[in-house]
């Protein structure tokens, strides 16, 4: 059982400090066009450099390194030209956690997280025959005698039985993606900006049903890294930092291939777990959070981590989903950057940077006034993980 004293030892004593993206949108347009402008590691690299410069550091000052799973971790620290003493690989909120565990056993100091991606130009499979990951058994493609070769698939079935459970209505899950989009309007740097109607996404064609294409993420090219450090030297800063305060993760392994904790219990179990977890840990409940960013690679994550975290009651997501409270101006704030179905397809990256731009003022048109927390939720292939994100002088 995890031990929650112990956890808290770790609690505040670890800062993300620095922050980096490229440019998604003339990513974007140019992979459209077929343009190869940066490979991933060209995109890492920009990221990189940006986020070097948002922390006031420099590249001699890093001695610890992640790696997102799309790069091999060798060659990222040969192209930034970096020669740590620790390194690993991980995705975005594991590597979050990685980081900090390095940092708090006292293995490392200053830890570059740093993620690229060339998935619309080199043209990812994400489905089909060719889909991504056949050759290495990932859990989506063990369906493919049945038709199911994409995780979209997998989640329309998902979002099938929920909605049928708990009695949503596709327009109540539209109203997700047209929240995310009013979001993405506020955000320079998201892909979409265009306005969605709720009228709209119910005319949009679906991809697999329930799923419309508005359901879906994006699929785009870019980089993402931030820079996480101790507590004390994020003070020596003297520049804006924000604090992990909390952990939680809990994860559904039996029958996982099988589907069988999507679809039999919609992850309840494990993110009851991890909720314990990172409340406990953080001393806070979800009344107390700001800023929400959801694990979105289809909106259905959006209402599962709504009643799973305790942000409504059971069967009441509907009504909150419906209310407004997610968008622009409401109480509750929801992938405020335009998350993966609007904003851009990082894998999870970009909600670590919106948590920290928000809690430190700088999130522009899409700022959530007075934010001091921020939580993270992700439920992937049985897995659930969260984090809390506190502003240091709060």
């Amino acid at each position: 059982m995890p031990d929650l004293d112990r956890l808290a030892r770790l609690r505040d004593t670890v800062a993300i400090v620095g922050v980096g993206e490229t440019d998604y949108p003339s990513d974007y347009t140019r992979a459209r066009r077929g343009e190869r402008h940066q490979d991933a590691y060209g995109h890492a690299s920009i990221a990189f450099r940006r986020a070097l410069r948002d922390a006031g550091l420099a590249r001699h000052d890093i001695d610890g390194l992640v790696a997102g799973p799309t790069l091999a971790g060798e060659r990222l620290g040969e192209v930034l030209g970096m020669d740590v003493r620790w390194a690993d690989q991980a995705d975005a909120v594991q590597a979050v956690l990685k980081a900090a565990m390095a940092i708090h056993s006292g293995v490392a100091e200053c830890v570059a997280l740093v993620y690229g991606n060339d998935q619309r130009t080199a043209g990812t499979a994400y489905g089909g025959r060719n889909a991504m990951g056949g050759d290495r058994h990932l859990a989506y493609t063990y369906y493919a005698p049945w038709g199911l070769t994409s995780q979209g698939a997998l989640y329309a079935l998902l979002a099938n039985r929920y909605l049928a459970t708990v009695g949503l209505t596709e327009r109540d899950l539209g109203a997700v993606a047209v929240a995310q989009r009013s979001f993405a309007r506020l955000s320079p740097n998201a892909v979409m900006r265009k306005p969605l109607s709720i009228e709209e996404y119910l005319a949009a064609r679906y991809i697999c049903e329930p799923l419309r294409l508005y359901d879906y993420c994006l699929v785009n090219d870019g980089g993402v890294a931030l820079i996480v450090t101790t507590a004390e030297r994020a003070r020596r800063l003297g520049r804006p930092a924000v604090l992990l305060s909390g952990i939680g993760r809990s994860d559904h392994n039996r029958g996982a291939t099988s589907l069988r904790p999507r679809l039999e219990h919609f992850y309840r179990p494990a993110q009851r777990q991890a909720a314990e977890q990172v409340y406990g840990m953080a001393g806070i409940g979800p009344s107390d959070v700001n800023v929400l960013q959801i694990y979105d690679s289809f909106s259905v994550h959006v209402p599962l981590a709504l009643e799973g975290f305790g942000f409504c009651a059971d069967g009441e997501v509907g009504r909150l989903l419906a209310s407004g409270d997610l968008a622009p101006g409401g109480r509750l704030p929801v992938n405020t950057s335009g998350g993966h179905l609007s904003g851009s397809y990082m894998q999870g990256w970009g909600h670590q940077v919106e948590c920290v731009r928000q809690l430190r003022g700088d999130a522009g048109d899409a700022q959530t006034p007075d934010a001091v927390t921020a939580q993270y939720i992700s439920d992937v292939a049985g897995k659930v993980t969260s984090l809390i994100y506190r502003r240091a002088d709060a």
